[in-house]
């Protein structure tokens, strides 16, 4: 019977290093929402606040390294990482556009006075 000579390595380093980044992250995003810096609140870009779009970005860069980490993508061919990567942030931009467009439509609406806001 022969032997299995692989040798496995340890993760430990790596998961505390996707833990702490991930931590740091979101660290950071909780702390900008509690203090909410005022040239932040009272910057707009594009219709929406620019801390707004600081946690869009905080977020999105989350998802991708939680993908990036946990499905192991790092070890994949390039197409492949490709594929599955930026096709999730393509459609996670996607929505966010949909979402905003639709949200200001609605907005401008309701402030036009076209309908009430008896909701």
């Amino acid at each position: 019977m022969a032997h299995d000579t692989t040798h496995h390595e340890s993760n430990t380093a790596r998961i505390w290093k996707v833990f702490i980044l991930l931590s740091v992250v979101t660290i950071v995003e909780v702390i900008l929402g509690i203090i909410k810096p005022a040239f932040l609140v009272d910057t707009t870009l594009i219709s929406m606040k620019l801390l707004n779009w600081i946690f869009i970005i905080l977020t999105i860069y989350k998802a991708y390294y939680i993908t990036w980490a946990f499905m192991h993508m790092e070890g994949e061919t390039k197409g492949l990482r490709r594929s599955v990567v930026w096709t999730a942030v393509f459609l996670i931009c996607y929505l966010i556009f949909i979402l905003l467009t639709e949200g200001d439509y609605v907005y401008e609406v309701f402030k036009g006075g076209y309908k009430s806001w008896d909701f």
